[in-house]
């Protein structure tokens, strides 16, 4: 099991996390079913997960809304995971607005996202951090197999 930011995060923890998550923010989704973050927000949907899509070069995307940063989604739109396919050196802006949402219950940093500053400032200040993992293999892992 990795650490984020030097604390465990158990596979009890991330179960919990999935199954209490309602709305995940996807940073960076893409346009292309060839991308992986297309799949992961697309899987994520068709398992009931409300989808927000963040590209700043897009309106909709999987049917729904796309918004151009997280900051832009409006306040009363609830966030309980903000998923990013984003760059290292971008994700400390994506905590900067995750914080202010201040209901954010986690940061999920896909791999080759993290960020060790970001996710202490993150963790810090009470958003579960998971990072080096994808959403989409644990919640298949996880979740989903409690369902069928």
């Amino acid at each position: 099991m990795r650490e984020a930011v030097g604390r465990a995060i158990s596979l009890e923890q991330i179960g919990e996390l999935l199954l209490g998550a309602r709305a995940i923010a996807v940073v960076g989704c893409s346009p292309r079913p060839e991308r992986d973050s297309h799949r992961v927000a697309a899987y994520l949907k068709g398992h009931g997960y409300r989808i927000i899509p963040v590209n700043p070069g897009h309106d909709r995307l999987l049917g729904e809304r796309c918004f151009p940063s997280l900051d832009s989604i409006p306040r009363d739109v609830k966030i309980d995971i903000v998923d990013v396919f984003r760059r290292p050196e971008y994700v400390s802006e994506i905590v900067d607005a995750a914080l202010l949402r201040r209901q954010v219950r986690a940061l999920w940093l896909q791999l080759g996202c993290s960020n060790p500053a970001a996710q202490e400032r993150a963790a810090a200040n009470g958003i579960m951090v998971v990072a080096e993992r994808c959403i989409m293999v644990d919640h298949a892992r996880l979740v989903a197999k409690r369902w069928y």
